[in-house]
């Protein structure tokens, strides 16, 4: 006797594939570093402009702007830089940064500061650039 053809193995392997659709829209989130202006204002104050493409937030390019002055504070002797203030646009899925910080040898006083060492291997471990 015969047994009638059943679909539903096939069905079942079909739906554990990723549609073509879903594999572009993981990779539209794939973020683009895509430059540092670093402008010295003074001695110790430091400007960094970032641009980023498909990032998923805010929080992506102020990250990257974030490294970058990590690594110079680094390139120019000090060991520690303090956030001074971070401004952030998008326009037609651009992500600007303008942030602008103080670096010094020692531990600077106030709520955010960052040790340039560890948030540069922070940076490393986790994909972003640096200078």
């Amino acid at each position: 006797m015969r047994r009638p053809f059943s679909a539903l193995p096939v069905l079942a392997l079909t739906a554990c594939a990723p549609a073509s659709d879903e594999l572009v829209a993981r990779d539209e989130f794939v973020p683009s570093y895509d430059g540092v202006e670093t402008l010295l204002l003074d001695n110790d104050l430091v400007n960094f402009r970032v641009r980023m493409d498909r990032a998923e937030g805010a929080e992506d390019v102020t990250r990257y702007a974030e490294c970058a002055a990590a690594q110079y504070t680094l390139i120019r002797g000090y060991g520690f830089a303090r956030h001074v203030r971070t401004n952030v646009a998008e326009e037609g899925g651009i992500w600007r940064a303008d942030a602008v910080y103080t670096i010094s040898p020692a531990l600077p006083e106030g709520l955010r500061t960052i040790d340039a060492e560890v948030t540069v291997a922070d940076c490393a471990n986790t994909g972003v650039p640096t200078v």
